[in-house]
């Protein structure tokens, strides 16, 4: 293990390193659920077509504003926003981290369960029935297995990162392509089948009318913020690892546009394969609906009919190993990169990596627990945290305005020959759209609480899914980022 300064050896580990922060559960788990959850009895295309414009508006300029603040900063999240938005914004940084800290803890336990689920369809059965199929998820609950599924996730994450950029690029140059292969080809084995091409069609098909809803356009707003890794941190940590060389907007653009293409093939193996198993003697809209369940944890469609489905198809068996494969890899992909993230500003604070990083896998272990042994915690602190990450978004977007984003575009985005020149287009994103849409989402989430998850308990810090319980726990993070800021400044100033 070693503190030196390392960068990564080649343009592939780079991309590879950055499509595994992007690419995680939210691609395979989450996107095809939303899809169907905002699609019509018609289809699901304009959702995906809102969707590619949230690309565009939010996460690409993100995602550029990342790499530019960690090639810029050449540190972890709190040393280079320190950098670029100056010392007494560092408080910004370390809010950053803390979400997507916290957000590890939970990030886990779901990891483990898509271990579980990967060595489950290796030594048995696939069930037959939503009642087999329930089984498997209440035996999983109802004994320690998401506790040592958790500690095996977060071990291994952390055997990863266990030499920094130079172990990091090792293990994700195997796992991002093998994941590509099996999303590629678990894509193309669920369109041979009969039927598939009902849902591949379902999938791609518009109606228009759609994108008059504003919930259409908030849903695909909030997937990219949830899906693509921008704004929480994580490519900026790992852009600190960029060599001189490196292109800035083109890799930021290819992280962008590869993470929506898993997803998008993602969705296609799901769609193809619920509609071909499901399709017969079920209308669209009844097919729609099983699709859209969601389940404790939002579980019902991945973990309760997806193995069915498998189970009813020819090769169902060999797929359904390829499926969890393929999430397990997503997931363990990202949860490095949190682990980086928190071992990394915890290196920058002056603590040497040997002991940072055993810190961060035991805290990590410990905090990730409670999420572990109950998912109605789990719950609520991805219902907290992932809606944290609309705030954690717009601190990046603030920390690019405080150093200017035209002389950050100048002095980082502008210096690589060859590279995408962005303009002051870019400019004007990371300065007004963003944060824009970091409101009308945080606003949008807050509403929701009160009138649909909330209603009558609101106000209670205790309900899980409360506005109260939002910013209960974001104002204590906020507070202890604030209090280490002055704490850090005063001890520099003596």
């Amino acid at each position: 293990m070693t503190d030196r300064p390392a960068r990564f050896t080649s343009r592939f580990a780079l991309l590879a390193s950055m499509l595994g922060v992007a690419v995680g559960t939210g691609n395979i788990w989450r996107f095809p659920r939303i899809a169907a959850q905002n699609g019509s009895d018609t289809g699901t295309g304009a959702f995906l077509v809102a969707w590619v414009i949230c690309l565009l508006t939010w996460s690409i300029p993100l995602i550029v504003a990342e790499y530019a603040v960690g090639r810029a900063g050449r540190g972890g999240v709190v040393g280079s926003v320190a950098a670029v938005a100056g010392e007494r914004w560092s408080w910004l940084g370390g809010f950053v981290a803390l979400v997507a800290t916290a957000i590890m803890f939970y990030y886990s336990v779901v990891a483990g369960w898509c271990l579980y689920y990967l060595l489950h369809t290796l030594t048995t059965s696939l069930p037959t029935s939503t009642d087999q199929a329930q089984a498997v998820w209440d035996t999983l609950q109802g004994g320690s297995a998401p506790i040592v599924c958790h500690l095996v996730a977060i071990t291994l994450c952390a055997l990863a990162a266990w030499r920094g950029v130079h172990s990091i690029q090792r293990v994700n140059q195997v796992l991002i392509p093998t994941l590509l292969l099996i999303v590629v080809g678990s894509a193309i084995w669920a369109l041979t089948l009969p039927g598939a091409s009902r849902g591949a069609g379902f999938l791609f098909t518009p109606e228009w009318t759609m994108l008059g809803r504003p919930k259409v356009w908030l849903e695909a707003l909030t997937q990219n913020a949830w899906d693509t890794g921008a704004g929480w941190g994580l490519i900026l940590t790992y852009a600190a690892y960029m060599r001189r060389q490196d292109f800035v907007v083109k890799n930021a653009v290819a992280t962008g546009v590869g993470n929506n293409l898993v997803s998008l093939l993602a969705a296609l193996m799901v769609f193809s394969t619920v509609f071909a198993v499901l399709g017969t003697g079920r209308s669209q809209a009844q097919v729609l609906e099983i699709m859209q369940e969601s389940g404790p944890a939002s579980t019902g469609l991945t973990f309760i009919w997806m193995p069915q489905l498998f189970a009813r198809m020819p090769g169902g068996s060999a797929l359904a190993v390829l499926f969890f494969l393929g999430l397990s890899f997503a997931a363990l992909s990202s949860l490095i990169s949190m682990v980086e993230l928190s071992t990394r500003v915890l290196s920058d604070a002056g603590l040497p990596r040997r002991r940072a990083l055993p810190l961060v896998l035991g805290v990590g272990f410990a905090l990730g627990v409670p999420s572990a042994l109950d998912v109605d915690v789990l719950s609520n602190q991805d219902f907290v945290w992932g809606v944290g990450l609309m705030i954690s978004g717009a601190f990046v977007a603030w920390a690019v305005r405080r150093h200017g984003a035209a002389r950050l575009r100048h002095d980082v985005l502008e210096r690589v020959d060859d590279d995408w020149r962005v303009g002051r287009v870019w400019d004007i994103a990371i300065r007004w759209l963003v944060p824009a849409q970091a409101i009308l989402l945080l606003g949008w989430w807050m509403y929701l609480s009160v009138t649909a998850y909330a209603p009558d308990t609101w106000f209670d810090p205790l309900d899980p899914y409360s506005v109260a319980t939002c910013f209960a726990q974001w104002g204590l993070g906020l507070a202890a980022c604030l209090l280490v800021e002055r704490w850090h400044r005063r001890r520099r100033e003596s």
